[in-house]
């Protein structure tokens, strides 16, 4: 592939997708007083958009230094991260939020510095579309975005997953049980797809995944908020 396809443009609809999921994550805290759940998922629909944004400038503009490094921060690093706090917050006390929240954040700026003054190889850059690993002259780099794969597959992944089961066996609960399935699906698909973006560098398959991703996380999430309050506290990774 030595030029622009049509998956290239796929972004552009992710971002529009995410800008409008973001004003309705916004409006829905305003209403809650600014719940940290609430506040942390807008957070990462935020930075799911930025990163998506860059991808859609990349394939409209072409690609710099600047935009890979921007894109790979935004997406590598950020992409989940937000997202998983906010599920942190809704499935724990707030105490273990707060100082899982403050270790984890010190992690994430060092790694974000990181992005930034990394030596980039020459010769590796595309003009249509991010390259992802290879384009970090520090090979060790994307061994980094372990931690965040792994802190999203927690307590995002794995809290939606749980929370359904429970949402299953509650009555009445069937929206919920839905809702959180539908958010736990949604945010593997781009995992998927980051993974085929680390492993053979093939950035297309995330697009893919981001896309499908977000419309199952917003899907999941008006399940959530269209179904009733559980009759008994169940933890729920559901932005609501």
């Amino acid at each position: 592939m030595h030029s622009a396809t049509w998956i290239h443009y796929l972004p552009i609809a992710t971002t529009i997708i995410c800008a409008a999921f973001f004003a309705v994550l916004v409006s829905r805290a305003s209403k809650r007083k600014w719940a940290p759940h609430l506040v942390w998922w807008a957070v990462g629909v935020f930075f799911y958009g930025l990163g998506t944004m860059f991808e859609s400038t990349i394939t409209l503009a072409g690609n710099t230094e600047l935009l890979n490094r921007l894109w790979y921060w935004a997406g590598a690093i950020l992409g989940g991260y937000p997202l998983a706090t906010g599920s942190l917050y809704l499935l724990h006390r707030r105490r273990v939020a707060n100082t899982l929240t403050a270790i984890s954040l010190v992690v994430v700026v060092v790694m974000s510095v990181l992005v930034f003054v990394s030596p980039i190889k020459e010769g590796v850059l595309l003009n249509y579309r991010p390259v992802g690993r290879r384009i970090f002259a520090w090979e060790w780099m994307p061994f980094l975005t372990i931690f965040i794969n792994v802190y999203a597959m927690i307590f995002l992944i794995g809290g939606a997953l749980q929370s359904s089961v429970q949402f299953m066996f509650l009555g009445g609960q069937s929206k919920r049980a839905i809702g959180t399935g539908l958010i736990a699906f949604g945010a593997f698909l781009p995992a998927i797809g980051g993974a085929f973006t680390k492993a053979i560098d093939l950035p297309e398959a995330l697009y893919i995944g981001e896309l499908l991703g977000i419309i199952f996380i917003w899907a999941g999430y008006e399940f959530c908020i269209a179904g009733p309050s559980p009759i008994k506290a169940v933890s729920s990774p559901e932005p609501g």
